[in-house]
């Protein structure tokens, strides 16, 4: 069955509790996408601007960025770059996006800044098959933004004690953008990060996130793995930096459970 929608299928990978593998997913998530085939663009919405870093684009080569895609109008095709992961596009970002909120309070359209972007005539996006927008940990205007464009929120848990507790308000920020600026929006699931099965809280928290979330929650969990943790220090996906390693499997584990729910066959080399 192929995929229903024209065009690339945008997602908000959000939460606004940090520490919780929300990048990592992000950059990841973006190289299994690739390496199956289906090329990506990563919007980097965070100031801190951890998945530009984790893509390879040091600060100094930032030329434009989702400052300026958002807060001057440059078109997207004159900020999305090429990262040095095959198939794997980046709008950077940089601290500079830190005064967003403040720039745009006049904006009367400041929350649907990134969905004109996206969508303009000329903005290209469709060469990619996926959109993921790395939000930062928050639940700003910036990341109501990210929402506001996007087809679905991808939501990373982090097996730990209280993972669950935040997670009602950010549903909440989820159905009042569904109910303002975007009825479509939909939670696209939730994938446990930073897992370990030795652990018997991290299997608690695993049972109760099904238990309360039910088909929501991806059968794919992502490890705790000493890989996952070194590779953005060399500023490459885990899947580059140790392709054998488990938080690779997991991330292309995660990668076709989720073409899958997309209805998309996986028929590339590898899968």
């Amino acid at each position: 069955m192929a995929e229903a929608a024209p065009g690339p299928r945008i997602i908000a990978v959000a939460n606004q509790k940090g520490g919780v593998g929300k990048t990592t997913t992000a950059i990841n998530l973006a190289a299994a996408f690739a390496e199956l085939g289906r090329p990506v663009l990563v919007v980097d919405v965070d100031p801190q601007g951890n998945a530009s870093t984790g893509l390879g684009l040091e600060p100094s080569r930032r030329r434009a960025t989702t400052f300026d895609l958002l807060v001057e109008g440059v078109p997207l095709a004159d900020v999305a770059v090429d990262t040095a992961t095959p198939g794997v596009a980046l709008c950077p970002s940089t601290t500079d996006l830190a005064s967003a909120d403040v720039q745009l309070v006049d904006n009367e359209r400041r929350s649907f800044l990134l969905r004109q972007a996206l969508r303009a005539p000329g903005a290209g996006l469709g060469r990619w098959h996926y959109v993921l927008v790395d939000c930062p940990p928050s639940l700003s205007l910036l990341t109501v933004n990210a929402m506001v464009a996007a087809d679905a929120v991808l939501v990373p848990l982090q097996a730990e004690f209280f993972a669950l507790e935040g997670l009602s308000q950010l549903m909440l920020t989820v159905r009042q953008v569904r109910q303002t600026a975007n009825p479509a929006l939909r939670i696209e699931g939730v994938v446990l990060t930073m897992h370990d099965a030795r652990n018997n809280l991290a299997q608690q928290v695993e049972a109760d996130a099904r238990a309360t979330l039910g088909e929501l929650v991806y059968r794919t969990v992502v490890p705790r793995n000493v890989r996952v943790s070194e590779a953005p220090s060399f500023a490459l996906p885990v899947l580059s930096y140790d392709s054998g390693s488990r938080g690779s499997q997991a991330y292309r584990a995660l990668a076709r459970e989720m073409l899958a729910q997309h209805g998309a066959a996986v028929e590339e080399a590898g899968a």
